[in-house]
């Protein structure tokens, strides 16, 4: 009988074969593989103590440490769905999250306890709320409920494959956040196939530069557990912290987006620091250059490479490291390769085509849409079968998974390719800015920019950026006989909007903006001034 697909087989391996290798290392405090196990299995037991079944939706509002690492595990030893957070939101956002979601336990650390009251008051669904850390008289210590529970044994068979794991939530085209759920068998498969792409897994030092609430931190947490590498913890991302944590814990691998490669390039004396341990750097989240990899290379001295991937894909689906049997003729061309989209790790398959779906020519020229068929696509937009269905359907635009048939998965990215499969992202379909590794969605920004009532019309466009890649800027019409300045308009999104999503920049312009014949504002024309002069419209 076929054995479940989960990623607590990913702990259970690391258990059984690493248990007194060091394997978290948090702050000054180092977990072997056993210990980690038997502290999530305390989790677990809490979790069942405190009355969480099946299916429950259990929060985290946390940077990246070992206890948020436990919950990746011992949530779903539970039976429950963990669904970390972004710590970037605003409290009006995660509310809107959290009640969406309908979470049961809300586990935060010091940095958010000013939250929380308004949390109490505004999310009824949720029945304990858990300090990870610090003092809070009207929550439970993280720390006392593990110690007065026992560590429940791991059993990774009792959940189906189909069974919800993970629920992120992350900026949609409608610029209403949309929760992505990730099964059992899709965590478990991307897993196997991330773990492919590690070198010399004995000795490989992962540092978690990519928060764990982003994207499934990118596959790490499972990948690196089940091949029993050691993990370091990083907090909360400062260039000068991670070249620390390089040299002190001979780090060999890591993960960026290229803001943090750029600020590691301009550490000062970032040339003399010890990096001679590392191996391979990944690079994702948005757009990477030639440069950028040129750079990053000559600095850590070991392989760089861009990678890509959604949150719908768990998230991991190319890498743009060399293919074997296809040299590069120099130095400017390998640059230039490893700073692409890539092609396909295994277990995914990728297509660029036009809107019937027809493969683009494999000229570097053609643009179409990437669509993508892997074994761990998400299984939908939590409560949204509507936006599931359209971006999830079969080969011919059918109904994704009708008779046996492929399921694929509508990217928004338009791309080219070439005759060795080589992809290149060159635009976005889909109305989403992607600033240093974040979503932002415009439509979300354009319907608080519409809140003021000084605003006729509005428009929100993506501009390159040096630090950021990409940046938001609204171009504005003001009511007839309104004066708005750029920093009142600021002011009032303030109120409404994360810091990293407010526009960058202001400009005010006179009516009508462009339209088309349906009435819609005809964003490329406005938004292509900007990207004058730029191969691609999207920057890294």
């Amino acid at each position: 009988m076929p054995l479940p697909l989960t990623p607590l087989r990913c702990l259970e391996r690391a258990m059984d074969v690493f248990s007194s290798k060091p394997g978290i290392v948090c702050g000054d405090s180092t977990f072997t593989y056993g210990e980690f196990g038997e502290r999530c299995g305390r989790l677990a037991s809490a979790l069942s103590a405190l009355g969480i079944s099946k299916a429950d939706r259990v929060a985290y509002l946390s940077f990246n440490t070992h206890k948020l690492l436990e919950a990746y595990f011992g949530v779903l030893q539970a039976g429950a769905i963990v669904m970390p957070l972004n710590v970037r939101l605003t409290i009006p956002e995660l509310t809107g999250i959290l009640n969406h979601a309908e979470a049961a336990i809300l586990f935060y650390e010091r940095d958010f306890a000013a939250m929380i009251p308004q949390f109490r008051a505004a999310c009824r669904a949720i029945r304990h709320f858990i300090a990870l850390d610090g003092e809070d008289s009207d929550s439970v210590q993280y720390e006392s409920l593990l110690s007065a529970h026992p560590a429940q044994s791991l059993d990774p068979y009792k959940n189906a494959d189909d069974d919800i794991a993970e629920l992120f939530y992350t900026s949609g085209s409608t610029g209403t956040p949309k929760g992505v759920m990730l099964s059992h068998r899709a965590l478990y498969l991307h897993a196997l196939s991330v773990a492919t792409l590690y070198v010399e897994t004995a000795t490989t030092v992962d540092l978690h530069t990519i928060p764990l609430f982003h994207a499934n931190g990118w596959g790490h947490p499972h990948s690196s557990t089940m091949l029993g590498v050691t993990q370091v913890m990083v907090r909360r991302f400062d260039p000068v912290h991670v070249f620390e944590l390089i040299e002190r814990h001979r780090a060999t691998d890591m993960a960026l987006v290229p803001t943090m490669a750029n600020a590691l390039l301009n550490v000062p004396n970032s040339s003399e620091m010890n990096v001679s341990s590392m191996r391979q750097i990944t690079l994702g989240g948005a757009a990477s250059s030639p440069a950028l990899v040129e750079q990053m290379e000559r600095l850590f001295r070991c392989e760089v490479f861009a990678g890509y991937g959604l949150t719908e894909s768990a998230p991991v689906l190319t890498m743009a490291r060399e293919k074997s049997g296809i040299p590069c003729a120099s130095d400017a061309e390998r640059w230039r390769r490893r700073a692409m989209t890539g092609w396909s790790i295994p277990g995914a398959r990728l297509r660029v085509v036009d809107e019937r779906l027809n493969d683009v020519p494999k000229d570097l020229e053609s643009i179409g849409e990437i669509i993508a068929s892997a074994d761990w696509l998400m299984s939908g937009y939590y409560k949204d079968p509507v936006g599931s269905a359209a971006v999830l359907t079969g080969p011919g635009g059918e109904p994704g998974g009708a008779d046996g048939q492929p399921v694929w998965l509508h990217t928004g990215d338009m791309a080219v390719w070439d005759t060795d499969g080589f992809i290149l992202i060159v635009d976005r379909k889909r109305e989403i800015i992607v600033s240093g590794g974040e979503n932002i969605s415009s439509l979300e920004i354009e319907r608080a920019i519409y809140a003021h009532p000084a605003v006729l019309e509005c428009a929100v466009v993506s501009a390159p950026d040096p630090q950021w890649g990409e940046v938001p800027v609204a171009i504005v019409v003001s009511k007839p006989s309104h004066t708005l300045q750029a920093e009142e308009l600021l002011e009032h999104l303030r109120k409404s909007l994360s810091r990293f999503k407010l526009p960058r920049r202001v400009e005010f312009v006179e009516g009508p903006l462009p339209k088309t014949g349906t009435g819609k504002i005809r964003k490329l024309d406005l938004r292509e001034p900007f990207w004058k002069g730029y191969e691609k419209r999207v920057q890294g």
